[in-house]
């Protein structure tokens, strides 16, 4: 069974800065720790990525996956679905919901649901998940924070 989680943390960007590192898939080796190889495999007529295989090496949890992705036409919600079980997965779905602030940052909330395909404990499934959304969620403000003052 699988179980959704939901963390935010705020990002000294605006909503479009925070979108276009989201969106940049091929990059995320550079910049996410777990992440050895990503590649856009589809793209929409708009040039987004439609779909996106992953191969992610976290020591003792290593998979390739794809993902299937959809937009929002603002780009204030980006949310994916794992396109067919993997070796570790049976279910991914996930999304970032990104709402700027006065102040000119953004509130990035992140949803992931993902259902292993390897038995695993619930609570230290959930303390995986809490650690993984944690990273995520960090790393991904160092980079667009990181990005943003190199502008």
């Amino acid at each position: 069974m699988a179980d959704s989680s939901t963390q935010s943390i705020t990002i000294a960007a605006s909503p479009d800065q925070v979108a276009t590192v989201i969106c940049d898939f091929p990059s995320y080796p550079r910049w996410t720790d777990a992440m050895r190889e990503v590649e856009v495999i589809e793209e929409y007529e708009d040039g987004y990525a439609s779909q996106v295989r992953f191969v992610l090496d976290a020591g003792v949890l290593a998979d390739e996956y794809v993902l299937e992705y959809a937009y929002a036409e603002d780009l204030s919600r980006i949310e994916w679905h794992l396109v067919t079980p993997s070796k570790m997965q049976r279910l991914q779905r996930g999304s970032y919901d990104l709402v700027g602030n006065a102040d000119g940052s953004t509130t990035v909330t992140y949803t992931l649901e993902v259902e292993l395909a390897v038995g695993m404990l619930g609570m230290f499934r959930r303390k995986a998940e809490k650690m993984i959304m944690d990273t995520a969620l960090k790393q991904l403000k160092r980079r667009v924070e990181a990005t943003g003052s190199a502008q």
